[in-house]
This record gives C-alpha cells, sequence and structure tokens, in this order.
C-alpha cells in the first residue's frame, strides 16, 4: 500500500489543460504511475471543486466530499496543499489512492452561483461544467483510462454532454493499435440519472454529426452516407427513404441536378420522418445540405484547406444527428429531413459560369460563379420539400457562404430567419447548449441585389461582399408562405482552427450546432407542457 507521502509525489500540480478559463488549448497530462495491484482495466474519476470565494479555501462538490471521504481525507488535503482556485478547465491529476480508482482528475468549475450570462448570452454555469467534464475525461482518458466516472456538478446532462464529446475523435484510418480507446462513461456519485443519459443522448448525436463530417470524402460518398444513415436511423424507429438518380430526374429538380452532373457519383436525395406524435400534425422541415465534396467546380477552390470541405455536408450531417436525438428522446412533434447529397467536381458536364437554371416554381437562376454552389444545390429540394411535406416550420442548415464565418468565426452559426419567436428559442438554445446562434439580417436591400438580373430571375450570387446575407435572401425567395429559418453553419460546422471549444478537438469537424437543434426542437415540443 502507498504511503499519504508516495500519492502527493506524484505530480500533481501539473494543469489538466493550458490556457485560462474557457480558452484552453490541446491537455497536457503527466506520465503517472498505477500503484494498483491490478490495473487491467484501470478506472478514473472527475470531481469539481469550485472557485475562490474572497480569502475562503475553494470549495468542492458534493461528490468530490464524498471521494474524499472513501480515500481517508487524502484528496482534499492535496487539493489544499496545491493550492487550488477552481478556474474552469484547470485542475489536478492524482494516482496512487488504494482503491476503486487507479487515477482521480480534480477540475476547476469556476462560481457556484454561475448562471445566465446577458452579455456573452451563455449559461455560465453550464458551460463550466462541460470544460470541467470534458478538461477531466480528456486527461484521463490520455492515461489509459478505461473506465470513466465524472461528477454531475449539479448539472448532470451538461457534465455527461462534456465528457462524452471530450473523449471522442475520428481515428477509423489508424491501425487498431495506434488508437486512442474511448473510455466507458458512467456518472459518478448523487446526481439525476435520467438527465445524465439525456446528455449521453445529446452528445452521441453530435458525435455521429462529427463522425459523418470528418470521413474522407472516398469513404464517404452519397451513397455510403445514404447506407450510414439507414445504419443510424432505422433502428430508431425513423424511416429513411432513398431517392436514386432516375427519381430525382423524374421530380425535375434540375438545380440539385446542375451541380451533381459534373461527378462520376451518383447523386441521391435522403427523406427522413420521425413521427413522435399524430402523422396528421405538420411536420418541422429540416434541410440539409449534402455536398460530400465540394470542390468548387471549374471555379476551383485553393489547393490548400480543400481538404476541409469533406465536411461541405456537415448540414445533412446535423440533420442525422438531431434525427437520431429525436427518436431516443421520444420528443413528441413531427420531425422530416430532406437531403440533397452529391459531389461538386471539375470535369467536361460540370456547371458552367453563366450557365441558367429554371427551377420547379418557374423562375430561372442565373449560375454566375459555380463555387456558390449551396444555394443551387438547396433550390429545387427546397421547393420540393415544402410542397410534398406542406411543414409549419422549414429549417435549412448548410455551410453555405464565407460571410458568416468572416463576421463571428466559430463563436456562433449564422441565422436568418422571417420569425421573431423562432429567433428567440434558438437564442435561448445556444445559451444552454453553449453553442451559440447570432441572428443576421435579411432586408429586402439584399433580395433587390440578387433578384434585379438583366437576363434572369434570381442569380446565384447578387453582388457586393455580403456573401452570407445573399445566399440567405436567395433561400428566403423560395420560401413563401411558411416560418423559416436558415443556419449558415460555415464557421461552426467544420474545421474550428481557432479557440476551439475545449471539448472538442482543433482541426477536426465540430459537429456543430447539432445540440442546439436539439434543444430548439424540445423547447418547440414541450412549449405547451
Amino acid at each position: 500500500m502507498p504511503s499519504f507521502k508516495d500519492v502527493s509525489l506524484l505530480r500533481a500540480s501539473l494543469r489538466l489543460m493550458g490556457g485560462n478559463g474557457l480558452n484552453m488549448g490541446r491537455p497536457v497530462v503527466p506520465a503517472l504511475r498505477c500503484y494498483a495491484t491490478s490495473c487491467k482495466d484501470p478506472k478514473g474519476v472527475v470531481v469539481g471543486v469550485y472557485s475562490q470565494d474572497g480569502d475562503k479555501p475553494a470549495k468542492t462538490t458534493v461528490n468530490a466530499v464524498a471521494l474524499d471521504d472513501a480515500l481517508g481525507g487524502k484528496l482534499l488535503t492535496l487539493i489544499r496543499e496545491r493550492g487550488m482556485d477552481g478556474t474552469p478547465g484547470k485542475g489536478l491529476l492524482f494516482s496512487g489512492f488504494e482503491g476503486e480508482y487507479q487515477a482521480v482528475a480534480v477540475v476547476g468549475v469556476g462560481r457556484q452561483d454561475a448562471s445566465y450570462n446577458e452579455n456573452e448570452e451563455l449559461d455560465e454555469g453550464m458551460e463550466n461544467v462541460r470544460v470541467a467534464a470534458g478538461t477531466g475525461a480528456r486527461a484521463l482518458q490520455l492515461q489509459g483510462m478505461y473506465e470513466v466516472h465524472v461528477d454531475a456538478m449539479e448539472y448532470p446532462e451538461q457534465a455527461a454532454e462534456g465528457a462524452a464529446l471530450a473523449v471522442w475523435r475520428y481515428n477509423a484510418n489508424k491501425r487498431k493499435k495506434n488508437r486512442l480507446h474511448t473510455p466507458k462513461l458512467d456518472m459518478y456519485g448523487k446526481g439525476d440519472r435520467d438527465a445524465w443519459v439525456r446528455g449521453l443522448f445529446k452528445a452521441e448525436s453530435q458525435n455521429l454529426a462529427r463522425r459523418l463530417s470528418d470521413t474522407p470524402a472516398n469513404m464517404m460518398t452519397p451513397s455510403i452516407f445514404a447506407q450510414a444513415a439507414v445504419d443510424a436511423l432505422c433502428p430508431c424507429g425513423v424511416s429513411v427513404e432513398v431517392r436514386s438518380m432516375d427519381w430525382i430526374e423524374d421530380m425535375n429538380l434540375n438545380s440539385f441536378l446542375m451541380i451533381a452532373k459534373g461527378s462520376c457519383e451518383p447523386p441521391l436525395l435522403l427523406e427522413c420522418s420521425y413521427c413522435g406524435t399524430s402523422p396528421e400534425d405538420r411536420p418541422v422541415l429540416l434541410l440539409g445540405q449534402g455536398l460530400t465534396f465540394h470542390s468548387g467546380g471549374l471555379c476551383l477552390k485553393p489547393k490548400k484547406g480543400m481538404d476541409q470541405y469533406r465536411g461541405a455536408m456537415a448540414g445533412a450531417a446535423v440533420c442525422v444527428g438531431v434525427l437520431r436525438a429525436a427518436a431516443a428522446l421520444s420528443l413528441p412533434m413531427n420531425i422530416t429531413a430532406v437531403m440533397p447529397l452529391c459531389e461538386h467536381m471539375p470535369s467536361g458536364m460540370a456547371v458552367k459560369c453563366g450557365d441558367v437554371v429554371t427551377l420547379l416554381n418557374g423562375t430561372t437562376m442565373g449560375i454566375k460563379n459555380v463555387d456558390k454552389a449551396p444555394v443551387v444545390l438547396l433550390a429545387d429540394p427546397l421547393l420540393y420539400a415544402q410542397a410534398t411535406f406542406k411543414p409549419k416550420l422549414v429549417i435549412d442548415i448548410g455551410t453555405v457562404a464565407m460571410g458568416v464565418n468572416y463576421a463571428v468565426g466559430g463563436g456562433a452559426s449564422g441565422l436568418w430567419t422571417t420569425s421573431k419567436s423562432v429567433w428567440k428559442n434558438f437564442r435561448k438554445s445556444g445559451g444552454l447548449t453553449g453553442d451559440r446562434i447570432w441572428r443576421f439580417p435579411l432586408f429586402k436591400y439584399y433580395k433587390q441585389i440578387v433578384n434585379k438580373n438583366i437576363t434572369y430571375d434570381l442569380c446565384n450570387t447578387g453582388r457586393g461582399p455580403a456573401s452570407s446575407c445573399l445566399a440567405a435572401a436567395i433561400l428566403h425567395s423560395l420560401v413563401p408562405c411558411v416560418d423559416w429559418a436558415h443556419l449558415d453553419i460555415r464557421g461552426t460546422g467544420m474545421t474550428t482552427k481557432i479557440n476551439p471549444r475545449p471539448y472538442l478537438l482543433k482541426d477536426s469537424m465540430t459537429g456543430r450546432p447539432t445540440r442546439t437543434v436539439i434543444q430548439f426542437m424540445y423547447q418547440m415540443a414541450c412549449a405547451g407542457q
């Protein structure tokens, strides 16, 4: 049995993650020895410490006190010796305790009374718990723990989200012996277990979107994506219809075909329906951009960074994740998702600059710049889905234009909507999930730019630098009679290189804003309850 001195010498004072507060980098963890007699399947535990209040010592969570009792009072003594101040995302890593756990991560959770911050549009108490749980779980994962128990820290749902998002990574293309093991997660101590399970459902849905987005384009073609959607959704009771090239041609979805025809990969259109209430109730319609690779076509994108455009189908990936979570949570509402899937490639068959296509409603669209393919891809599927499913609300999601990335980067997803209540609900859901939404203008000014053309009705680019606002204006002109929201996730749904969320990974696809859309759906479904 190791002595108390042995435990204290195990490099415990190293910070789990660099940076300050919520702005942290990759985890840096010391090499720890395991003193337990059997470490075949080692276990670790994450507990929280609140920030100091004046001259008072940092206060631990209720479950941290219980763990300290189980360890004979050693844990709190070590924490006080190291002078831990409870800063969110910074902590201590201990090893050498005898008992169930071979490693203990103690992570700062910030102020115990942290709540919604109006200026940040964020519930900081919830977000601090996500950061703490994610920081601790990832550090223990890197120490080789096969099972990680996480303190609920008064927010079990958010603790589950942070931990499950932090330990997941796309490593399917690494040799099995080189893959980092994903530990089994469980809640430690007292807490609402139902809320913990809800958090796992939401995080796993975002991880599904991350996997679909991060898979290389040759391994995530339209047909492979369709099969992945079938595998993920059908066992949950979500119906999936896969529409072929012949069907797309018969339905005259010409704008979709204009983008797809440059690739030898045949396009597909997915129709997925979740029925959580009476089949007669009008559904919420999700339209997900499904460019499984966006090369820019004849207006080829720069070679540097082109690989990230495998994530141009992040909108469709988010739709699949949302449907998966809706089924898992049994939301009392109907949701239909339509996802046009294709590659946009340069070839002798590719769409050319200046081509014109006639949409289902008779509007002609000039394709001035073929790199601005998303609005062309979505145009006819958007018209078709409205006419077929008669939705009460339309939400289209895609990595549409760079303007939103220039405006807010990875800080928030852009929202354009005709409904004040939709905006309020998205704003609330983003504050609760930590994945914020920011509303952009939908002025007539932008519509005039895209509509006033000499030889056709609508231009796919318009004129001027506000590319995301112009794209939203184009799509809005195709939704005449129903509440509508457009989510441009160009800065959030693809790779984040600057200041990624601490529980996500730098230079990897994020799966954002899956949890925010799920929370929005939950608020809609349960508004009258």
